[in-house]
């Protein structure tokens, strides 16, 4: 099963995040099968992008995102009605 989700990048207290497709099962500091954005909530307000384009593919290949990530793509006008 693969799924969509942020793995924590960045130093002590100044956390990023990126977000990845992974196989479900491995914990979140592993190999990633492919980077399709990053967020960053310690920006006011928090900043994000993500490449649309792979997001959908992987979507239709049966890609389930985890609740952070739907979130965040609730925040984009192509995701808005998902």
């Amino acid at each position: 099963m693969v799924a969509i989700r942020l793995t924590r990048m960045g130093r002590k207290n100044s956390p990023f995040y990126r977000i990845v497709v992974v196989d479900k099962r491995k914990p979140r500091e592993t190999k990633v099968i492919d980077y399709i954005g990053f967020y960053n909530p310690l920006k006011e307000p928090s900043e994000f992008k993500v490449d649309t384009e792979k997001a959908k593919y992987w979507l239709s290949k049966g890609a389930q995102p985890t609740a952070s990530v739907k979130a965040i793509f609730k925040k984009i006008p192509e995701f808005k009605n998902n």
